[in-house]
């Protein structure tokens, strides 16, 4: 239910869907399997491409250099295993920030709100005893298009497709 308030505020009402995908494979497995399908650059070398002049076909070709397989590149990576040690929890836990601004902007060119959910996140959690793990994640599009909109609905799903194949990809043996 969306709630205009005045002017000021609207309230938009909506579910996610999150999916975990657990692997018999260890954690080191996994996460060696999705670092071979993604490329790495930072958000900030994003930005400095976008700074350098030039067409968008232009800045297209030098973000390539940067996609991995999967069509995604790392941003960042949050390993929450090393703090929380010093809370006594004993896990691997990593959080990855992945996506590509040439899959973003498929998305945000028809709802700039798409913005808040792009790039995407990923957890790779070791099991409590240790012999598998799971890969977590949040279906772009439960996120994204809250309201009627089939173009960002196609690309955003297009979005979720590629999100689910790298991680099958990673947790299967």
């Amino acid at each position: 239910m969306n709630e205009r308030i005045g002017n000021e505020r609207e309230v938009v009402d909506f579910t996610g869907k999150r999916i975990r995908h657990y692997s018999k494979l260890s954690f080191d497995q996994v996460l060696a399997k999705l670092r071979s399908q993604v490329g790495e650059t930072t958000i900030e070398q994003i930005i400095q491409l976008s700074a350098m002049p030039g067409t968008s076909e232009e800045f297209e070709k030098r973000v390539q250099g940067y996609v991995g397989q999967s069509g995604f590149m790392l941003f960042a990576q949050m390993d929450h295993g090393r703090w929380i040690a010093k809370f006594g929890v004993k896990r691997r836990l990593i959080r990855w920030i992945i996506g590509n601004p040439l899959i973003a902007i498929s998305m945000i060119r028809h709802d700039c709100t798409a913005g808040l959910f792009v790039p995407i996140e990923l957890l790779l959690a070791e099991s409590d005893d240790g012999a598998g793990c799971s890969v977590t994640y949040v279906v772009p599009s439960s996120l994204i298009v809250v309201e009627a909109n089939p173009q960002l609905l196609s690309a955003a799903q297009a979005l979720d497709a590629k999100a689910e194949a790298l991680i099958a990809f990673a947790v299967k043996p």
